[in-house]
C-alpha cells in the first residue's frame, strides 16, 4: 500500500494536515537534537524522509541519521530528496523491519518515529528492539496522530478524516482504500494513557507525553536507563 502511494505521499500529508505537520516536527526536534554535539540518530518508519531531512538540517555536521523503512517505494522517494538536498553524507536509507534490526546493542543516541508507530504489527516487540539499539541515556521520540478528547473537536475530526480524507486522497493518489485505512488506523491506536503505560512496560524510563494542536498530534518520549 505504501509503495503505491509513495509518489503523492508528501503532498497529501501536508494538504490533509493543512501544513501543521511541519510545526509538529519542528517542536519534536527540540527533544532530539543536542546542539553542538555529534549524534547517531535512527529514524524508524522514515517514509519519504521528511523528518530525517529536518533533523539533518539542525544537527551537528559530524552527526549521522539512518533512515529505516519497510517500504522500498517510500525509500526511493527519500533517496531522491536526500540527493537533491546534498545530504548523502549525513543520511543513509535502508529497508528493514524495526522488530528485528541488524544494528548492535547501544548504537544510537536517539530514535524517532514520526506518524508510523500506528502501522506496526507488533508494537511492543518494536519498542523492545528500539530500546536494545539505544545507548544508555538514549531517547525514543514518537510523533503520532491522535483523536481529540474534546467531544466537539472529535466530531469535526471524524467528519474530516473519515470522509474528506479518503475522498481527496483517492482523487489525488488513485487509491481510496489506502486513505480509508490511514484515518482508521489513527482511530485504532491506543489512547495516551494506554500508550504511555505500554512504553513503561517495555522498559522505558521517564516516559512523558505532550499534546499538540488540541490533541490532533501527540508526542511521546521515553529514555533508556
Amino acid at each position: 500500500m505504501f509503495d503505491g502511494i509513495a509518489p503523492d505521499y508528501d503532498r497529501l500529508n501536508h494538504l490533509m494536515s493543512l501544513g501543521v505537520d511541519r510545526s509538529w516536527r519542528r517542536r519534536a526536534l527540540r527533544e532530539i537534537i543536542t546542539p553542538g554535539q555529534p549524534q547517531r540518530l535512527l529514524d524508524i518508519a522514515c517514509g519519504t524522509g521528511d523528518f530525517s531531512l529536518a533533523q539533518a538540517r539542525r544537527m551537528h555536521p559530524d552527526s549521522h541519521i539512518t533512515g529505516l523503512d519497510l517500504s522500498e517505494g517510500m525509500l526511493a522517494v527519500m533517496r531522491e530528496k536526500v540527493a537533491k538536498a546534498g545530504l548523502e553524507v549525513r543520511i543513509s536509507c535502508e529497508q528493514g523491519d524495526s522488530e528485528a534490526m541488524r544494528f548492535p546493542d547501544g548504537s544510537f543516541d536517539c530514535a524517532t518515529i514520526a506518524f508510523g508507530i500506528r502501522n506496526f504489527s507488533h508494537r511492543e516487540a518494536a519498542l523492545e528492539e528500539i530500546l536494545r539499539v539505544l545507548k544508555p541515556g538514549g531517547r525514543l521520540v514518537i510523533l503520532e496522530l491522535s483523536v481529540p478528547e474534546n467531544k466537539l473537536l472529535r466530531w469535526a475530526y471524524n467528519l474530516y478524516f473519515m470522509h474528506f480524507v479518503p475522498w481527496i486522497g483517492g482523487l489525488i493518489s488513485g487509491d481510496k482504500a489506502a486513505y480509508k485505512y490511514l484515518p482508521a488506523s489513527v482511530q485504532a491506536f491506543p489512547g495516551r494513557r494506554e500508550w504511555t503505560a505500554t512504553m513503561v512496560r517495555c522498559g522505558y524510563a521517564n516516559v512523558r507525553h505532550r499534546a499538540f494542536t488540541f490533541g490532533l498530534c501527540r508526542m511521546y518520549i521515553g529514555e533508556k536507563n
